[in-house]
């Protein structure tokens, strides 16, 4: 991992309630499906660890911005579901709204261009 990737991997750490809230607003999904979609929309540059995710799930649950059920027998193990609630998204849509504001400021301060992006 060379520098460059350890410092994108600590942007990314702090934002992963925001990332599995976005993997839910596209739909249902259970445990290893989030990760999988995570790890395939960065062209596997970027995973997040199984510990990581399945404590992030818990807290976005207990927090009250997802909820879990589970899922039929009908194709292989029980599998236990999440689904964004009316508060996720909304918590989403602030999380994003910060992170495009932050994204805006630090480009001014080292003065990135739109089309260097």
């Amino acid at each position: 991992m060379t520098q460059d990737d350890a410092f994108a991997a600590d942007l990314l750490r702090g934002h992963t309630d925001t990332i599995v809230l976005g993997v839910l607003r596209r739909g249902d999904a259970y445990g290893f499906e989030i990760y999988k979609a995570i790890r395939d929309a960065t062209g596997g540059q970027h995973e997040i660890k199984e510990a990581t995710l399945y404590a992030t799930y818990r807290r976005l649950e207990k927090d009250g911005l997802v909820e879990s059920y589970w899922g039929d027998e009908s194709q292989g193990g029980r599998r236990k579901y999440y689904r964004i609630t009316d508060a996720g998204r909304a918590v989403f849509r602030g999380n994003v709204a910060a992170w495009t504001a932050t994204r805006r400021i630090i480009d001014a301060l080292l003065d990135v261009k739109e089309s260097q992006q």
